[in-house]
């Protein structure tokens, strides 16, 4: 398994191996015992798994609040997408900065988005699939969101995006006061 840094603490690239034929190909994913060797140590409770019929559909920036918080290990199983995590740690020093990364069925990347990060996503193409695990349940009483386009994030993408209801309604950035401190 590859692991890149991004520039924003905690917030990683992580790339399984894959090892193919003519068949197509076998990954490993996840590891639990491999990736704790190299100091990535979760345990993940709760798997999700979308599917967004159209390209340009947005979900995000979601988050989900204390006590409850979750870390994500995002991926596509099928499509195209442009991933997104935004930092909303008080008083860390990227406090909102944003990485963003294409992941796709074909890349076969994942982004291992830790507590404290916001995270959305637009899709490139019909389809797309996005599977994420999860180290804590849903809680919708500590279900968040913070606005799409209030965060500086280049999406790459012109148009109008389809957006949920709660996303289309969510508060900006600059008027959000973060659950989440930077414990650094």
């Amino acid at each position: 398994m590859q692991i890149d840094e991004t520039g924003l603490p905690g917030l990683k690239v992580l790339t399984p191996a894959r090892f193919g034929d003519a068949r197509g190909f076998f990954s490993e994913s996840w590891n639990k015992r491999r990736l704790a060797e190299q100091g990535i140590d979760l345990d993940f409770v709760q798997d999700n798994h979308s599917v967004s019929a159209e390209a340009g559909t947005l979900r995000g920036l979601h988050f989900q609040s204390p006590p409850a918080a979750q870390d994500k290990l995002v991926r596509c199983g099928r499509g195209v997408l442009f991933d997104v995590a935004v930092d909303i740690r008080r008083g860390s020093p990227s406090y909102g900065a944003w990485f963003g990364i294409e992941l796709s069925a074909e890349n076969g990347r994942q982004l291992l988005v830790p507590k404290g990060f916001l995270h959305g996503f637009i899709t490139r193409v019909p389809d797309t699939e996005v599977i994420y695990k999860c180290t804590d349940y849903y809680a919708p009483d500590c279900d968040g969101a913070v606005a799409w386009d209030s965060c500086g994030i280049d999406w790459d993408f012109d148009g109008t995006p389809v957006l949920s209801e709660k996303d289309a309604a969510a508060p900006r950035l600059a008027d959000f006061a973060s659950p989440f401190a930077w414990e650094g």
